[in-house]
């Protein structure tokens, strides 16, 4: 996929479990309350729900492959032009 992408963690549904963190640490962190929060290009944690990121585009494969194994399926990822989800819960 070459087309931009965005991610957001839905952190209701998240349950701490790190895979997402183990394929893209660059793109994923737990705060202190043990959930995983989405990342900005300078490393700084989005801790506001909803957040979305860039996916950087070396990190696509990591970040679909995250969204898809994610046992709380709360990663999704979506296309930044027209924000359809093309990993994740709603991703058809």
């Amino acid at each position: 996929m070459s087309e931009p992408l965005h991610v957001w963690i839905e952190q209701d549904l998240c349950t701490g479990d790190g895979l997402c963190v183990q394929y893209a640490p660059e793109v994923f962190e737990f705060d202190i309350d043990g959930l995983a929060y989405v990342k900005d290009s300078s490393g700084a944690l989005l801790a506001a729900p909803g957040a979305r990121v860039d996916v950087p585009q070396n990190l696509r494969l990591d970040v679909i492959n995250s969204a898809e194994e994610c046992p709380g399926d709360c990663i999704h990822v979506v296309r930044a032009t027209d924000h359809v989800e093309v990993a994740g819960p709603a991703a058809n």
